[in-house]
């Protein structure tokens, strides 16, 4: 029998109660690669006929993670950016994201200067995820067409997060409609 969302959802709520940690997250990443191998569940959730943009397909009442389905129409680079006090599991459904991970070197945590260097590049294929933890920074660069499924610990428009302009050196507060 195929792994369908409900079963990831399930499974998901015992592997954070278990371990709310990196430990949990990792099992949530290999959970999401699991989910994204059932070919019916990608047609479904994240195919070509599953609607443009960004769509909640699952909300933890208990936990509050949010399982989130990405259906991209256009080619999109983001800033380094981090998810403030939650965590995020990105797995790639259709085409590819380019992954980099950064540092931030010079010793600062909120907006204002800031210094990074990359430390990681990597590409995330089809049927492949990768974990994100808090506070962590990264950046993603997608083609036209790439569609992607990514957990968060938390509703991200209510958590503050940062994003980076490493050419003005600085980091800014990512303003959402919700977060304040």
């Amino acid at each position: 029998m195929a792994y369908t969302l409900e079963s990831f959802i399930d499974d998901c709520r015992v592997a954070l109660k278990d371990n709310a940690g990196p430990a949990g997250r990792e099992k949530v990443r290999a959970l999401l690669e699991q989910l994204l191998a059932n070919p019916v569940f990608v047609d479904s959730a994240v195919g070509p006929a599953a609607p443009i943009g960004t769509r909640k397909l699952h909300e933890d009442a208990d936990l509050g993670f949010v399982v989130l389905a990405h259906c991209n129409p256009r080619a999109h680079r983001s800033p380094p950016h981090d998810h403030g006090s939650s965590w995020a599991v990105y797995g790639q459904a259709v085409k590819h994201t380019d992954m980099t991970e950064w540092r931030r070197t010079d010793g600062g945590t909120a907006a204002g200067a800031a210094d990074l260097e990359a430390v990681r590049s990597y590409r995330l294929e089809p049927g492949h995820a990768g974990v994100y933890d808090v506070g962590a920074i990264h950046s993603i660069d997608y083609p036209e067409g790439s569609r992607f499924v990514r957990v968060t610990g938390r509703d991200l428009d209510y958590v503050q997060r940062l994003k980076f302009d490493t050419a003005a050196r600085k980091a800014t507060v990512i303003e959402s409609a919700t977060a304040g």
